[in-house]
């Protein structure tokens, strides 16, 4: 969000004249009342400054919600206790027995689980198409349709959303669009392209140490306060409620993320630019060969790159194991899940964070077994890195 001059630094900070730099924690799970008056009015609407139940608010979720908000230039936000957690209270809100979601193919193994497994369990549809193919999405739309959702950079594939063009077939047909924005904070603002609601793994970037599990759901003050309605809110009712103390050190670690993930896109196009030397088949949204790379220029902010995830296709499953056994010895980085870690993590997508895709799905959008993807680390002296994964890969015969 741009600076707004006219806001003074108390409207932000409400914790006191004197009070700390950093938001006190409240380890409460519950709030006391003054008058039976104020909390039956609590029951039937927000009050600012007012607090019920940890389930619903508590002071330091409201100022991390607060942050994320401004962070994605929306007008509110809404903290959950994971990303899926995140992303079923927002399908929960939007859909009902008989409705429909469009989606990309290509998106997490747990989202597509989650769409594909578990939905119809409740009579909800959910279409896979190619979402690079505006023209498949417009023949996808059907009156049952009431979502369409994607992930900006899309996981583990690295292909980009035209979120701009995507929400304009949303619009027209009072569609929300719901988009994952993970792979790309600070780099790409969906809000500003037309996007209704914004949904992270806080887990990944914005948390950054790997150090708790957490999610958040950036929208408007109505689909906000809709999720947080006692009566009828997924938020609510489903209890995906963020820790106050995981709340309060995602909160620290929200004001380094510019720096990051500057780092992160750096030592990830340095990772990219090797490999494609190497002769090896990389994925890499900041190659100029990259099918969507002119749309990221188009859409992503000045200044933080074009992320810090890198895909490999090493072509035989034997060798990729191999190859991420040797370098977790050589002390590249950890072979784990997840991303936005300090230090580098590697994993093997179609057999790990995209194994709930099938098999023959998984050959139909690209997915190889012996892809390696690659979420590159802060390290200070990346070419030294470097280093270390080549020799991994000679000592294999890979180049």
């Amino acid at each position: 969000m741009k600076f707004d001059p006219s806001v003074k630094i108390h409207d932000y900070l409400v914790f006191g004249e004197f009070g700390d730099v950093n938001p006190s924690i409240t380890d409460s799970s519950t709030f006391t009342f003054l008058s039976t008056d104020k909390m039956k009015e609590m029951f039937e609407h927000e009050i600012e400054g007012c607090f019920l139940y940890s389930r619903h608010w508590n002071p330091i979720n409201k100022y991390l919600s607060g942050a994320l908000a401004r962070f994605e230039d929306t007008e509110s936000a809404q903290v959950a206790a994971s990303g899926m957690g995140a992303i079923n209270c927002v399908v929960m809100q939007i859909c009902s027995t008989g409705d429909e979601i469009i989606s990309s193919h290509t998106i997490y193994g747990g989202t597509y689980a989650l769409f594909k497994n578990f939905l119809p369990r409740f009579g909800i549809n959910v279409k896979f198409i190619d979402m690079t193919d505006l023209g498949a999405l417009k023949k996808a739309v059907t009156k049952k349709t009431k979502m369409i959702y994607c992930e900006t950079i899309s996981n583990p594939l690295l292909e980009i959303a035209d979120i701009h063009a995507i929400s304009k077939i949303a619009k027209e047909n009072n569609v929300k669009l719901v988009i994952d924005n993970t792979f790309a904070p600070m780099i790409v603002s969906p809000k500003r392209l037309g996007a209704d609601v914004v949904i992270h793994s806080m887990t990944k970037y914005i948390n950054g140490t790997s150090d708790c599990v957490a999610g958040c759901i950036c929208s408007d003050n109505d689909f906000i306060a809709s999720i947080n309605d006692v009566n009828s809110g997924a938020s609510m009712l489903l209890g995906a409620v963020l820790d106050s103390f995981r709340a309060a050190s995602i909160l620290k670690n929200l004001h380094s993320l510019h720096l990051r993930m500057q780092k992160h896109s750096k030592n990830a196009a340095y990772f990219a630019e090797q490999f494609k030397k190497l002769g090896l088949p990389t994925y890499y949204p900041g190659f100029t060969e990259h099918k969507q790379h002119k749309l990221l220029k188009s859409i992503m902010n000045e200044g933080f790159g074009f992320g810090g995830m890198v895909a490999v296709d090493i072509k035989d499953e034997d060798k990729a194991n191999k190859f991420m056994m040797m370098m977790q010895d050589e002390r590249v980085g950890y072979l784990a899940v997840s991303l936005g870690y300090f230090k580098t993590l590697f994993s093997s997508p179609s057999h790990s964070t995209s194994s709930e895709i099938p098999e023959e799905q998984q050959a139909k959008i690209g997915l190889g077994k012996g892809l390696v993807r690659f979420s590159v680390g802060l390290d200070n002296n990346i070419e030294e890195s470097f280093g270390r994964v080549e020799k991994c890969l000679k000592k294999l015969s890979i180049i």
